[in-house]
């Protein structure tokens, strides 16, 4: 059944508290817990970690709305927090990377399968097939630097293979943008779906610009900085979709609405009963943000707040594995190319891109580098069969 947005209310604010114990709690297991534990971990980090991106960049443009922002802003600031502690110390940085993508493919997929605007959709499958190429990459960076199968964090819930090639990614900034949608006209979901997406491209960006330089391993550092400037170029395209002229409360309701409805998601497909309730503790907390936030637009905008968000909540995202629609997309539309804010085939691509990624890659790629003659194996290189000739 589909929540409705406005009749429950939620844990009012000044009942959202936290204890350092509670926050720096009991991690999940990085073999036991199912990898879409993981993967819900991730996302909603990467949610609170724009709640508060977006909150800061707000007070700074408002001085009346501050003081609710900061208030609001300190619990999320708390709950990611307590999110992202769930990440155990038995992830290396780069499992932890391969957790990454992992969250990129599947929920980047789920969401184009149910995005109602095809123009949108198809941007969604556009980055969808960087991302896969992303996880090869790094899978071969994990088994020749640890000597690790990525698969022991996927658990054969995604692919192993190249996608569109890293190294034709790089592009001019003018092809990254996009045409956004119509803030009057659009559905409430798709406005949901496009700051997910930023969401979630953002908070990788900046992992890979944090653990990147902390390697040894030379071709290490080059690939975290070649996938990281991938990873802007995505948050670039993602948010070009949101219509610049919504006001500042309409972002911050749209924010909320967006918290709560992956909340909502997550605690309807969460099979670890300790985790699930933190879902649903974190479910509460949104919807009474949601609810305060409503109240500000009402007295600001002198607006119903359903205007925006809609009266209920879509379906929930499926967090499973989206293998096949990923592999047919794979056949149909790796060779798209962006031209401005078009698909073109890959014939028609602009030359400002080519000359861009050219000179990026005038030295060498280290996306072809540490790639090089690799293909996933069960078990890792290691465990084939070496036959003397």
């Amino acid at each position: 059944m589909a929540l409705t947005l406005f009749e429950d209310r939620g844990t009012p604010l000044d009942r959202q508290r936290f204890t350092w114990r509670e926050m720096a709690g009991k991690p999940i297991s990085k073999l036991d817990d199912d990898a879409f534990t993981r993967v819900r971990v991730i996302l909603m980090n990467g949610l609170e970690n724009e709640a508060l991106r977006f909150s800061h960049a707000a007070a700074r443009l408002n001085l009346e709305l501050r003081l609710p922002l900061a208030e609001v802003r300190r619990v999320e600031q708390h709950q990611a927090t307590m999110i992202n502690w769930l990440l155990g110390a038995d992830h290396s940085p780069l499992e932890t990377t391969i957790g990454y993508e992992q969250v990129a493919i599947e929920i980047t997929a789920a969401l184009a399968q149910q995005e109602p605007d095809a123009y949108l959709a198809q941007n969604y499958r556009f980055g969808l097939l960087e991302d896969f190429d992303h996880m090869y990459r790094y899978s071969a960076l994990l088994d020749r630097l640890e000597g690790k199968d990525s698969n022991n964090i996927l658990q054969s819930y995604t692919d192993v293979m190249p996608g569109r090639p890293t190294v034709v990614e790089h592009r001019a900034p003018e092809n990254d943008l996009r045409r956004p949608f119509d803030r009057t006209t659009a559905a409430p979901l798709t406005k949901l779906n496009a700051l997910t997406l930023t969401a979630a491209e953002h908070q990788t960006h900046d992992y890979y610009m944090n653990i990147g330089p902390l390697f040894a391993d030379p071709v290490a550092r080059q690939l975290y900085a070649e996938i990281a400037s991938i990873e802007e170029q995505h948050v670039t395209q993602y948010e070009s979709l949101l219509d610049p002229s919504q006001s500042l409360l309409e972002n911050w309701l749209l924010h909320e609405a967006m918290e709560v409805y992956n909340y909502y998601s997550c605690v309807q497909s969460e099979p670890n009963t300790r985790i699930k309730a933190i879902w649903e503790r974190m479910l509460n907390y949104e919807l009474g943000h949601l609810h305060l936030v409503g109240e500000l637009f009402k007295k600001h905008e002198r607006r119903d707040p359903q205007e925006i968000v809609g009266e209920r909540l879509p379906d929930p995202i499926p967090f499973e594995s989206q293998r096949e629609f990923v592999r047919e997309t794979l056949a149909r539309e790796v060779d798209l190319r962006p031209h401005g804010p078009d698909f073109v085939s890959l014939e028609e691509e602009p030359q400002s891109s080519i000359d861009y990624r050219n000179q990026l890659n005038s030295q060498g790629s280290p996306s072809e580098t540490v790639a090089a003659g690799y293909v996933w194996r069960p078990g890792t290189e290691l465990s084939r069969k070496v036959v003397n000739l």
